[in-house]
């Protein structure tokens, strides 16, 4: 399964810090979407825009609070209670709230002037 995030966004490196730190199964993959694994993989999948938070488990694709509540269930244990009990608020309410964070995101939690560069422990987990 593979998490594409903007690589320059303050929150979406600190929810692939959580993610890495969570993941003890190593299920999750990492792409930053300015890299060249984003541009191919979402381009095949014909997704124009880059502007969400996007996974990929095998040929099924999740934009959005999907795509988080997705990743969350990867991680196992309590966090798929936690993600299963999300899905209980309506799609159109959540993608509501995610939109509200991500349009104010740089503004709130910062912007890096460049994409995360995992740790030699990370870099298996990371795609160009």
């Amino acid at each position: 399964m593979i998490v594409f995030f903007d690589g320059v966004c303050g929150l979406c490196n600190r929810v692939v810090d959580f993610l890495l730190a969570q993941d003890r199964e190593g299920r999750l993959q990492f792409a930053p979407i300015q890299g060249s694994t984003a541009r191919k993989m979402l381009s095949a999948y014909e997704i124009a825009s880059l502007s969400t938070v996007v996974v990929i488990d095998g040929d099924r694709i999740f934009r959005k609070s999907d795509a988080v509540l997705h990743a969350l269930s990867a991680l196992g244990g309590s966090w798929v209670w936690l993600a299963k009990s999300a899905r209980w608020v309506p799609q159109r309410l959540r993608d509501v709230v995610y939109r509200g964070i991500a349009i104010n995101r740089y503004e709130w939690f910062g912007r890096r002037d460049t994409c995360r560069l995992p740790t030699p422990a990370e870099r298996a987990r990371f795609l160009d």
